[in-house]
């Protein structure tokens, strides 16, 4: 089997369904700490898995530098997604999420930066990071930077990664080739702005779209979505009588989860980060099997909280 397809909006683009989130590969902070042996198998299997859709970071630690090193060899392979905002030099001692700046001077930077830690000529998209407001958009010029980064070949495509409250503005801007938007059985706060989003034509990366494997007997709610508050995720699970459902059909939990975001249909890929082999394996199984039946997922939809 193979993982489907979409088109990432107006794009000229198909990107799989399960894009790969390397934010693990940034180290302690960020997710465990890996050799570089065990980040370049990790980082292959992710493309011989038939991913084709990377997303990194500036503020992902070593993430950027290990896919360079890795990968760069198989660039053509890849739509390769990174962001912008990242302070260059992260605060010492100060854990993330760190202040942004936006300004045209540390836009440039941060690409540039990219460019040489991914061992590369031009990353396919590149987000601006943390979802800042309109205002502070236009107040740093911000997009007029990445027009210009387009211009000069280094950038093919720009997009935002974005949240309430400041998500409709950023689409009304009408400016952004794809957004990076939290959602998933959980956490479906952003449901009807993804729909929204795709009906412009813009491409959607999901973030979150297995819910940080908070409903696994491994994690059991110990971690949740990002951009929610602690225990609403968990909340929404046992109050919503969901696993009544899902065990009459046969699904466990993680397998759910991962394609219920799948079903969405304004969705052209969900990023799932993973240091774990056999995390990732079985992320590629769950994705090759695709949408939930449409029975299940109308279901499943009126049982869930969307707030």
């Amino acid at each position: 089997m193979a993982i489907t397809t979409r088109a990432l909006g107006h794009t000229d683009t198909d990107v799989t369904i399960l894009g790969y989130g390397a934010m693990e590969l940034g180290g302690l902070r960020r997710g465990p700490e890996l050799t570089d042996e065990d980040a370049g198998r990790l980082l292959n299997a992710v493309l011989d898995g038939g991913i084709n859709l990377i997303d990194t970071s500036p503020d992902y630690g070593r993430s950027e530098e290990l896919i360079g090193t890795h990968l760069a060899h198989r660039r053509d392979e890849f739509f390769l997604a990174s962001k912008c905002g990242c302070p260059i030099e992260p605060p010492a001692d100060t854990p993330p999420p760190y202040p942004h700046d936006y300004s045209q001077a540390n836009v440039r930077a941060d690409v540039e930066q990219s460019l040489r830690r991914l061992r590369t000529d031009r990353l396919d998209l590149v987000q601006v990071h943390m979802s800042p407001s309109r205002a502070t958009l236009e107040e740093n010029r911000t997009v007029e930077m990445l027009k210009e980064l387009q211009a000069e070949g280094k950038v093919r495509f720009i997009g935002m990664s974005g949240i309430l409250p400041n998500l409709p503005d950023h689409l009304s801007m009408n400016v952004f080739d794809a957004f990076q938007i939290p959602y998933s059985a959980v956490q479906r706060d952003h449901e009807n702005l993804i729909t929204e989003a795709a009906d412009k034509g813009t491409g959607t990366l999901i973030r979150g779209g297995a819910a940080r494997g908070a409903a696994s007997q491994e994690k059991n709610w110990t971690v949740g979505p990002l951009a929610q508050q602690p225990g609403v995720g968990q909340r929404n699970w046992e109050t919503s009588g969901i696993e009544d459902l899902i065990d009459q059909a046969g699904i466990d939990k993680q397998e759910f989860i991962l394609r219920f975001t799948l079903s969405h249909p304004g969705l052209s890929t969900t990023i799932v980060g993973t240091a774990n082999p056999a995390h990732l394996a079985g992320n590629i199984a769950i994705a090759e099997k695709g949408p939930l039946p449409s029975d299940l997922y109308e279901e499943a939809k009126k049982r869930l909280p969307t707030g």
